[in-house]
């Protein structure tokens, strides 16, 4: 089985602040520990909301979009795709079809951080474009274990088919399973308090995530509570990712 744990933002990260050079050698710790048990499948941090774009679907299937930096509002997630692309207004466009396709209302769209982001190593010139998440936000019916048809699953694979025409490359998407299934760890100065699902609607901003593998929730705990540690966060979301 696979899970994500979510890491959630504060106010320094929204500031644009680096990480010190002890949690990003922790990090690596972590990974690195974890990629020893063969169950690491990846992870990545986001950039600051100041730099990304919310994309909102109405009722009609009007779309408009906001600009960062944006608060908290519905932060369960439901699913999210990764693409490399030119600019985040060519990364808005196809998140907000990718939308329209799978019905999601609300989807964040922002760059992922990259190493020369937070200072690791000079950014290469030959790169003119750069990753970026579009986060979709739960719903009702995603909450309620909806996944996508088999008309909107031939919908997405047109939609990642032509997305190099337009210059973007689709990395990956995944689907979540509904909150109920899955866990949130809280930070506070008594420690960390576990709590299992379904969860009422996240006001904390997604700041990064981690992949891995295991046989069942239990067998990735002791992985997530190192986690929070490690990475400074008030709050993680376990979940399941689901295998369409």
């Amino acid at each position: 089985m696979r899970f994500i744990a979510m890491h959630k933002t504060d106010a320094r990260w929204e500031a644009g602040q680096r990480p010190s050079q002890e949690l990003i050698a922790n990090v690596g710790a972590l990974i690195g520990d974890l990629a020893k048990t063969g169950a690491f499948e990846g992870g990545d941090g986001l950039r600051a909301t100041s730099e990304g774009a919310r994309v909102t679907i109405d009722a009609s299937g009007g779309r408009s979009v906001t600009t960062g930096p944006f608060s908290g509002g519905n932060e369960l997630t439901a699913g999210f795709s990764i693409i490399r692309a030119p600019s985040l207004e060519a990364a808005v466009e196809w998140a907000g079809e990718e939308a329209r396709i799978v019905g999601a209302t609300e989807v964040d769209v922002r760059p992922l951080t990259e190493p020369w982001d937070i200072g690791m190593a000079p950014a290469p010139a030959e790169i003119t474009s750069r990753r970026y998440m579009a986060q979709r936000k739960a719903t009702s019916t995603t909450e309620a274990g909806a996944v996508p048809t088999p008309a909107q699953r031939s919908a997405l694979a047109a939609l990642i088919a032509n997305a190099k025409s337009k210059g973007i490359e689709h990395i990956k998407s995944e689907t979540l399973a509904p909150s109920r299934r899955g866990r949130r760890l809280v930070n506070s100065r008594d420690g960390v308090t576990m709590f299992d699902g379904p969860f009422l609607e996240s006001k904390e901003l997604l700041s990064g995530f981690m992949i891995m593998t295991g046989d069942s929730m239990d067998d990735v705990m002791s992985w997530a509570g190192r986690y929070i540690a490690v990475v400074e966060t008030p709050e993680v979301d376990i979940r399941e990712v689901m295998e369409l």
